[in-house]
């Protein structure tokens, strides 16, 4: 009994399954304490604010600090849910879990409130600042956060040599301006690392204005740096940006090529033609209750079920399909408008075939058109008509 409930509570806080309810709830409201939280530590230094609010704010925080304790203590619990740290046994498993990137991050959350009870007194005003690191658990609900950690990550030679070339640059242009500028402004660029404060303001193009050159030379070196800067930091923006794109692209497509080759319709195909399918397709997701589509729309597209149920509407007795099927066929095959309505009955993941790469796709794969032929056939037959097939969706 207990290890069931174990793993209901790890498919809610760890499993990360966004068809399960109970984990969307419960990721929401983390992020939504999170940022709670976060804008609590902000506020609370508003003295006006401390005056009136101060009790609720410090009872906010014990309550934050309660739920992140426990959130902290079940991670701890269900870990041995994941393989990779059943492996290791239940106590060294945990150990090396609880030494992984996002566990202490939330165990550096929850910390400055426990040391300054433990040691009522000591000043530990210092290590509220640690309570802004509630911030970085977003990255755990956060995708994009972590797609974004891992670009940092996997570029940071190419980042490294840029910024190699920046501080080259700055420490060459500060280098100058001291042997322009120290004659005439001996206070503000009395050495090169004086020089350089004026250097990286300049550089950055952020020029603050309380060190300028004087000399014409100096100014026209200023200019210089002006644009090399623009130049330079671009660089590392120009890395970070066209990895991060490269990621969320070499990512969606290894998903969409998992989810593909689990499509029976595709079953027939090798790795390239499914490579070649998988960059066709486009991935949806609708709710319970969302409307595919209409009586009467216009046949655009069709559609693969990858998890959930939908139903399909004639007018008569409703059809209900389920992952692995499809629907939406009949109208693109028989270039007609759609006479049936499809709805989803319970969170749905599909892919959606255009409707001019399905007319190319069934002149090119006999394989796939003997499928969708013979899935109108039975359809057709279903409907009380053996005669052909007739458009139904």
């Amino acid at each position: 009994m207990i290890n069931g409930i174990r793993r209901q509570v790890y498919d809610v806080i760890e499993a990360s399954r966004p068809e399960h309810r109970g984990a969307r709830l419960f990721d929401a409201v983390m992020v939504v304490l999170i940022v709670a939280t976060t804008a609590s530590v902000v506020l609370e230094t508003v003295p006006s604010l401390t005056a009136a609010y101060g009790e609720a704010f410090r009872w906010f925080e014990i309550a934050s600090v309660a739920v992140f304790t426990v959130e902290y203590l079940a991670r701890l619990w269900v870990a041995v849910e994941h393989p990779p740290v059943a492996r290791h046994g239940a106590v060294v498993g945990r150990l090396r879990f609880a030494m992984g990137p996002f566990l202490l991050i939330d165990l550096m959350a929850i910390a400055p409130f426990y040391l300054s009870l433990l040691f009522p007194t000591i000043d530990l005003r210092v290590l509220r600042l640690f309570r802004l690191l509630r911030l970085l658990k977003l990255a755990r609900y956060s995708p994009g956060l972590n797609a974004l950690l891992r670009v940092l990550v996997n570029e940071r030679h190419a980042l490294g040599g840029a910024l190699i070339v920046m501080l080259g640059l700055l420490i060459f242009c500060s280098t100058l301006i001291y042997h322009l500028e120290h004659r005439v402004q001996p206070e503000k660029f009395g050495s090169i690392p004086d020089a350089m404060w004026w250097g990286l303001t300049t550089l950055t193009t952020v020029g603050y204005g309380d060190v300028v050159p004087v000399t014409p030379l100096g100014k026209v070196l200023g200019g210089a740096m002006m644009i090399f800067g623009l130049g330079m930091f671009a660089i590392p923006i120009g890395i970070v940006a066209s990895a991060f794109s490269r990621d969320i692209h070499q990512r969606d497509f290894v998903v969409s090529f998992g989810m593909v080759s689990n499509v029976p319709a595709f079953s027939h195909l090798g790795p390239m033609e499914l490579e070649k399918i998988t960059r066709l397709l486009q991935a949806r997701r609708m709710p319970a209750g969302a409307v595919v589509f209409s009586r009467g729309d216009p046949g655009d597209a069709m559609y693969f079920i990858l998890s959930g149920r939908v139903r399909v509407d004639l007018g008569g007795e409703p059809a209900d399909l389920d992952a692995g099927q499809f629907f939406g066929e009949m109208a693109l095959y028989q270039d007609a408008p759609r006479v049936a309505g499809v709805r989803c009955l319970s969170h749905c993941r599909l892919l959606t075939l255009a409707k001019a790469d399905f007319l190319a796709l069934t002149e090119e794969d006999d394989g796939f058109r003997r499928k969708i032929e013979q899935a109108i056939k039975e359809r057709s037959r279903a409907n009380g008509d053996a005669s052909g097939p007739r458009p139904q969706a």
